[in-house]
């Protein structure tokens, strides 16, 4: 027989963007065999069993050639099960099944034995750079249809089994594309707690809001039952609405990990809470088989939450530092260097003592000092300096709880920290930074001008809190923040104030 040679195309990822992958079949006379080349990893070289098991159980006849395999360009390993279905393709246009060549079309997914499509992770980073390489149209499994369609200027076909496909190429059947609702796009049904919940707490609420309003990582600390996580989990109820480019690049790391189930964009910013159990590669990315986003890319553009933060182990939390200067985290494992960004707020909460009652005028405290002393130095300093807010949260008293007087509620916070914003963005408006937190420091000066009282001020809480470099820079910052909230072009010796008394609390407990 003479050699036949069939073309289609599919895609891989990398870091959190799709790149093409080309899967010729070839067909040569000699012992039927199929062969797959082109650095496949496991899961993908079982995609022969899976694909011919579910072709003769469709009924559908496999050539009795020798058929091989190649997924270009060879030199990058393919990684999981989403070769089988352009795998299948290419059996049925050498089969005869298919009696056209699908030019200009994309296909992934993942094949039951069945013959049924299986969703599969990364599926909206490929339909982006399908739609980039001109690909006029992309086959997705069914359950990946909501989250390709959300990409304009191409056709996504969301199938459900290898004979529908074979139908619809045929000419058999018509299908429709799947097309982008205006929930996948703009509104939220995503339920998020309300501040107005919380009683009491009046000063811990006004560092949330000015934490949202900068972007800045905050850290409470307080007793048991105080609150801490309760305010923490309703920070993103505060935070300003995502942009389409932001819900893009944050359902694109989702899709990754695989954490969509089935949904469109991620329309509310992210707010991710890892137990203190988690690992290094966990919180910070990688794994053994491929390199995945960890927890602090899943909070990419949303809050990432640390609860009770000495119990992190200290390898884990020192992963941390570098994500959080940079906005991005860079893993390398065994030959594969993958970045991810991760611009996040971090709010951590933590008790003062390993009994948590330090402090507490209504309860006696058990730590001997050696052990409340071992038990705050699991934070390590310059970990503590990368919190541009540091919040004591007191015990809430029985009349706060009992009080008739509604709490104010996420809504008219938010407007105040969307004013914040809507100054910041004009501010930055030619440059790359994005909100007061993160103000490169050859630029501090010319964004935080300060008058010569606030001058004073900070001069004074320098010298005599023993501040750093990093602590002095934070604290302007901050004090950028509060002038933004109350719409002053210049920072007081007030605003400054307000931020040296949210720098204090390292002195009161680290310095013991």
């Amino acid at each position: 027989m003479r050699n036949l040679v069939v073309k289609t195309y599919s895609f891989g990822i990398s870091g959190i963007d799709g790149y093409p992958v080309e899967v010729e079949a070839s067909a040569v006379s000699g012992m039927p065999k199929i062969d797959l080349v082109g650095l496949p990893d496991a899961a993908v070289k079982e995609s022969k069993d899976r694909v011919t098991s579910a072709m003769r159980n469709c009924g559908l006849r496999i050539t009795q050639n020798h058929i091989t395999f190649n997924l270009a360009p060879a030199d990058i390993k393919k990684e999981g099960p989403i070769y089988d279905l352009p795998i299948t393709v290419n059996l049925m246009l050498l089969g005869g099944h298919i009696r056209n060549n699908p030019n200009s079309s994309a296909f992934v997914g993942e094949l039951s034995l069945s013959g049924e499509l299986r969703g599969v992770n990364g599926v909206l980073p490929m339909a982006i750079k399908a739609r980039e390489m001109g690909i006029r149209r992309i086959f997705v499994p069914y359950s990946n249809g909501a989250e390709a369609a959300v990409v304009d200027g191409i056709d996504v076909y969301a199938i459900k089994d290898i004979i529908e496909l074979k139908d619809y190429l045929n000419g058999i059947i018509d299908m429709e594309p799947v097309r982008a609702t205006a929930g996948n796009r703009n509104e939220s049904t995503d339920f998020i707690p309300d501040f107005s919940q919380v009683m009491g707490q009046n000063e811990a609420k006004r560092a949330m809001e000015i934490a949202a309003a900068g972007s800045h990582n905050i850290l409470l600390i307080g007793p048991p039952g105080s609150g801490k996580s309760m305010l923490a989990k309703r920070l993103p109820s505060i935070l300003p609405d995502m942009t389409f480019e932001e819900m893009i690049e944050t359902t694109k790391i989702h899709s990754i990990s695989g954490i969509l189930h089935g949904e469109g964009l991620v329309r509310t910013r992210p707010f991710r809470s890892p137990h203190h159990s988690v690992t290094a590669v966990g919180l910070g990315g990688g794994g053994t088989n491929g390199i995945r986003p960890g927890e602090v890319s899943l909070a990419h553009n949303g809050v990432l939450f640390l609860d009770e933060l000495p119990e992190f182990s200290r390898k884990t939390l020192e992963v941390l530092r570098q994500p959080i200067e940079d906005n991005q985290i860079t893993i390398t494992r065994a030959g594969q260097t993958c970045t991810y960004p991760c611009s996040i707020m971090v709010a951590a909460a933590m008790n003062p003592c390993p009994c948590g009652y330090f402090g507490d005028e209504t309860h006696q405290c058990s730590c001997s000092p050696q052990a409340i002393r071992r038990y705050l130095h699991r934070i390590s300093g310059p970990l503590l300096d990368r919190f541009d807010i540091h919040v004591e949260v007191p015990p809430v008293r029985f009349d706060e709880l009992r009080s008739e007087e509604s709490a104010e509620p996420s809504a008219e916070i938010k407007k105040r920290v969307d004013a914040a914003r809507e100054i910041q963005r004009e501010r930055f408006k030619n440059s790359k930074t994005l909100s007061n937190s993160r103000i490169d420091a050859a630029r501090l000066r010319e964004f935080c001008r300060i008058d010569k009282e606030a001058e004073g001020v900070l001069r004074n809480a320098f010298e005599k809190l023993g501040m750093t470099a990093r602590a002095y820079d934070r604290v302007l910052k901050v004090s950028r923040t509060i002038a933004d909230l109350e719409q002053s072009e210049v920072i007081r010796a007030i605003h400054v104030l307000e931020a040296v008394q949210y720098r204090s609390l390292d002195r009161k407990y680290w310095s013991q």
